[in-house]
Order: structure tokens, then sequence, then C-alpha cells
């Protein structure tokens, strides 16, 4: 009897604690209920701008893959250590300085004068401010990191600190500040005009661009890239499975750029998302097509930068074109990218990624398309705004660049030796060997193949040389 009395008594208890706990709890009212709800949904939005964050520092990944992919094998440990120093650095130049000018307070629209060093964070205070911040630096982090593509393989690695901390800190936030400043504490001319660029098409993509158009002629083309008859010859990526792999951590990574760039949990990033992706695929295979009709081949590199090249274009008018206009968006871009790297192959500008056509050109195509393409109509005036914001980008960023690249060539020096060059920047500059059980060998003159890497097709002379060789 006392066992079977024991687990009721204990039944008891338990109810009149629940009861008892209960009664001291006040009734839920309207206000409550609405403090509740509302942080949940603040919960939410930190939740989804951090994952968002992680995944575009995930990118960080993809742009080393694909660069060291399109790049040849004795490069590969310079363009890790790059990727890894531009995120690192440029993350404290940007706590420091660059997160300040870009959302600190201004009253003139040109960039912000707080917020220098996290100090509008107090530990009493919003903590907003550091969700915000984390993922306002994996975009700085994307400028500064496009740039490294288009100087790959001649670039002294003291001068890729410097010039990346001088982008992190000031290209890259003052062009930010005009064009997003209010996102926070500031206000920007350009926005005040009413500038569409969601997600960084021309406020990301188009600096890293312009930046690495600037380096890339104050560099010069790598050793043996351009023929004194005008051939060009192909300078080929050692690795394409690396190169594709870190196209599609990319694509991935994407899905946090663009969709995160809410910084809210709602039902808005379901289409953003589906736009995002409709682009690349629209891009990667119109590039393919191009490519094929017009080297006879559906050449790799050139299909994997039209997927780029229809995320980079999308990026500005995600969340404010249709998923059908995405893909008309996707489809010039994939076309645009095969063009515009033949156009800087033949004016000798070496892209050995095509970092200049995939974020450069195809950032500022995406940035009128999301004026071309508005869901709330077709309007000049926004057109035109668009037009304006593409030229104050490329006024302001590729002469500073410009300036900047002298600057460092004429101080600390910003190419490496012809020696040096030829020897591999993994051994000169890093002591190291990315592939220490594996022969390197050097090709010369000869051409297997008529393709190069991410820049892709190098010229109709050398294809039709690298077809008789090697027939369809």
């Amino acid at each position: 009897m006392k066992k079977t009395l024991l687990p009721l008594l204990l039944i008891v208890l338990m109810v009149l604690s629940a009861s008892l706990a209960f009664a001291a709890d006040e009734a839920p009212t309207l206000e409550s209920n609405k403090n509740a709800i509302e942080l949940v949904q603040t919960h939410a939005n930190y939740l989804w701008t951090l994952i968002a964050a992680a995944l575009v520092f995930f990118m960080q990944a993809g742009f080393a893959m694909v660069e060291t992919g399109f790049t040849r094998a004795k490069n590969a440990v310079n363009i890790m250590m790059k990727n890894l120093m531009d995120f690192s650095i440029g993350s404290i130049a940007f706590w420091a300085v660059g997160f300040g000018l870009m959302f600190g307070a201004n009253s003139t629209g040109w960039f912000g004068t707080t917020g220098f060093f996290l100090s509008d964070f107090t530990p009493n205070g919003d903590p907003w401010v550091l969700a915000f911040w984390m993922f306002q630096v994996v975009f700085a982090a994307t400028a500064a990191t496009i740039v490294s593509g288009a100087m790959a393989e001649r670039t002294k690695f003291t001068g890729y600190l410097i010039y990346s901390v001088v982008i992190s800190a000031v290209i890259y936030p003052i062009f930010g500040s005009w064009a997003w400043g209010s996102l926070l504490n500031g206000e920007g001319w350009l926005e005040g005009f009413g500038f569409i660029d969601f997600a960084g098409s021309t406020v990301v993509h188009s600096v890293g661009g312009w930046c690495a158009l600037a380096g890339a002629i104050v560099l010069g083309p790598r050793i043996g890239k351009y023929m004194k008859n005008g051939q060009i010859k192909p300078i080929l990526g050692h690795n394409m499975p690396l190169a594709a792999l870190g196209v599609f951590i990319l694509w991935l990574g994407w899905f946090g750029f663009n969709p995160g760039s809410t910084t809210t949990a709602d039902k808005s990033i379901a289409m953003i998302f589906v736009n995002t992706n409709l682009a690349a695929a629209a891009g990667s295979i119109s590039a393919m097509l191009i490519s094929w009709i017009k080297f006879g081949k559906p050449e790799v590199g050139m299909s994997l930068n039209g997927a780029l090249a229809g995320l980079v274009a999308i990026t500005a008018g995600c969340a404010n074109v249709s998923p059908s206009s995405s893909i008309v968006i996707g489809l010039i871009a994939g076309v645009l990218v095969v063009f515009s790297v033949l156009f800087f192959d033949k004016i000798r500008v070496d892209d050995p990624v095509g970092a200049i056509s995939v974020h450069g050109i195809n950032g500022a195509w995406g940035t009128l398309a999301a004026g071309l393409f508005d869901m709330g109509g077709f309007s000049m005036k926004v057109v035109g705004v668009q037009l304006l914001g593409i030229g104050a980008c490329f006024l302001w960023v590729f002469p500073i660049a410009f300036l900047m690249f002298k600057i460092v060539s004429a101080t600390i020096g910003l190419r490496v030796s012809p020696e040096e060059e030829r020897e591999g920047l993994d051994i000169t500059e890093h002591g190291g060997n990315a592939y220490p059980d594996f022969e390197v060998i050097s090709h010369g003159g000869m051409v297997s193949s008529g393709f190069s890497g991410g820049s892709g097709y190098e010229s109709e002379a050398v294809l039709k040389t690298a077809l008789a060789t090697n027939p369809k």
C-alpha cells in the first residue's frame, strides 16, 4: 500500500509546485506578448545575420581556390598567404578605420566621423553593432581579395600587404558610405538619390574590379604573356578541379552574401535566394555557349567565370527584380565576361583569373540592370541614378588605386624581379613549396591547349594552333 501511495504523493507535490509557480507569474498582456514576439524576431535577425556572415567568410576559401587553380603551381603558397592576410589585415584595418568611415555618423553624406575602433559598442549597450560589423567586415575582405587574382604571380608580398590595408581602410569604406551609410549611423549622398545596390554589385565588386584594373596596369603583364609579334601566349592554370571547387564554394557563399544583406530573418530572403541561383546558372550556360561557338569547344575557365559573372551581376538587384529578369541578367553577364576577357587581353592587360571582367565589368552591368529590370517599373530617372553610381565608383576608385599602386611601386616596390617571377613566388617570397612530393614541369613555349585558366581562351591565333594539334 505504501509503495502505491508514494508515486501519487510525488505527482501531487509536482502539480502543486507547478500551480504555485504559475500563480506567481503575471498574467500575459498584449504588451508583454508584443515584447516577447519582438524579442524572438530580434534573436532570429541576429542568428540569420551571423550565419550569413559565416557563409560570406567561407567565400574567402572559394577565392583562394579559384585563384590558385587558375594560376601556376609555383605560386600556390603565395596565393594562399595573400588570401589569409587580406582577411586578417583587412579585419584589423576595417575595425580601426574603415567601419567608422563607412557607417559612422556624418552630416555631409561623404564619410563617417565616428565609430572608429568599434567605439559605438559599449558593454551595456545594444550589441547589434557587433553583429552588423561582423557581416560588413567579410564584405570588405571580398573587395580586397578580388584584387589579388588580377595581380597574381608577379606581385611583391610586402606591396600586397600595404595595398590591402588601404583598400580595406579607405577606398572601399568611403564609396560604401556613399551608397550604404544609412544602414547604421550615417547617410550617403548617392543613396539619397535612390541608388539601388542591394548587396554590392558596385559597392563591393566594382570597387574590387577597378582596383584590380589599376593594379594590373601598374604591374604590367607576366613575363612571356604577350609576344612581340602580337600573339598571346597561354599561361595555363595548374589545377582546374581546384578552381571549379572554388566556384562552387563561392556560389554557396553567395547565398549568404545576397539574402544575408536583408539582416532580417523574414520571408523576403526566399526570392533573393532564387534570383541569386538563377542568375548564376544562366551566366554559366551563356558563357559556355559563347565560348563553344567562338572557340569550338565548351571551355571550362570561361564557364566557371560565367557563373561568377552571373552572381556578381544579380547582387545589386537581387531584391528588386523578378526571377525571370534574373535569368536575363545572368545570361547577359555570361556573354559579357567572355568578350571582356578577350578585350583586356587584346589591350595587353594581364588578368590571370579574369577578375576585372567578372567583378568590374559585371558589377557595373548588374548595377545598371537593377534599374532596367526594377519590378517597381522602368524609369529613366532610376536608370540615370544607377549610371551616376557606376560612374562615381570608377572615378573614385580607379584614380586613387592607380596613385596608390604607383606610390607603392616607387617606394617599397610592387613587382618582384624577373628572376623571382621565373622561379616562382612560393620559394622566393615564402621559402615554401605547395607540392613538395611532385615535380613542377615548365612547358616553356609549348601549347598543349588553347585555353588558360581564369582568362579562358587567349587569342584566336593561339586557339587555331591548339586545335591543329588537338582536333575535336
